[in-house]
C-alpha cells in the first residue's frame, strides 16, 4: 500500500487555489499539474507499506493529533524545488506556524513508534501544484507575483492511500 500522512484542504479553498493557478497552468501546459481534488499538504510520505501497519499507525496518529490544537493553513507565494532555474516541483507555500511545526514533529514521532524512519530534512510546508519534466522560461515568468491569499482550517490529520491515481482517506485523526 502506497501511503502518506497529510492535511486535506477544504474543498472550497482547493477550488480557489486551483483557480488562482489558471494562468500558470496555461503558460506551462507540459507540467504535470495536480488535479484540484488531490491538493493537500503532505506531513510524511510513507511509500509502500504493508496493510498490517494501518491499525498501529492509526492509533499512533490519534495520539499525536490529540496533542495538537486545530490551526489554519495560510497560503502564500508560488515557488519551485529546488528553484525556478531547475524546477522539478511547483508549489504554493504555506506560512510558517509553530502549531504546524509541532504537528509535523508529532507525526514524525508517531511514525517512528511504529518502526518508520524519521525524515531528517527540514519541514518546508507547501502544497504541490505540479511536477516538471522539462523546464521552460514561461513557468518562471508566469509564477512571478502570484500570491494565494487563502486560509484553510485544519481539524484532522489523514492517513491516505494513493492507488490508481486516486487518494483515499484510510484513517482520520482529529486535532483537539
Amino acid at each position: 500500500m502506497r501511503l502518506f500522512v497529510g492535511i486535506n484542504i477544504e474543498p472550497e479553498v482547493r477550488r480557489r487555489v486551483h483557480t488562482a493557478m489558471q494562468a500558470l497552468r496555461a503558460a506551462s501546459p507540459d507540467v504535470r499539474w495536480v488535479d484540484e481534488s488531490k491538493l493537500h499538504l503532505t506531513l510524511k510520505f510513507l511509500s509502500e507499506q504493508p496493510e498490517s501497519l494501518v491499525a498501529p499507525l492509526s492509533a499512533a496518529l490519534d495520539k499525536a493529533a490529540g496533542q495538537s490544537r486545530e490551526l489554519d493553513l495560510q497560503f502564500g507565494a508560488v515557488g519551485a524545488f529546488p528553484n525556478f532555474r531547475r524546477p522539478r516541483v511547483v508549489w504554493v507555500g504555506v506560512a510558517p506556524d509553530p502549531k504546524l511545526e509541532l504537528l509535523h514533529h508529532d507525526v514524525e514521532v508517531a511514525c517512528e513508534t511504529v518502526g518508520l524512519t524519521v525524515d531528517g530534512r527540514p519541514f518546508r510546508p507547501h502544497v504541490t501544484l505540479g511536477r516538471v519534466d522539462k523546464a521552460d522560461g514561461a513557468l518562471r515568468q508566469a509564477a512571478r507575483g502570484i500570491r494565494v491569499r487563502e486560509v484553510s482550517p485544519v481539524t484532522s490529520v489523514d492517513m491516505m492511500l494513493s492507488a490508481g491515481g486516486r487518494y483515499t482517506v484510510l484513517h482520520s485523526s482529529l486535532l483537539r
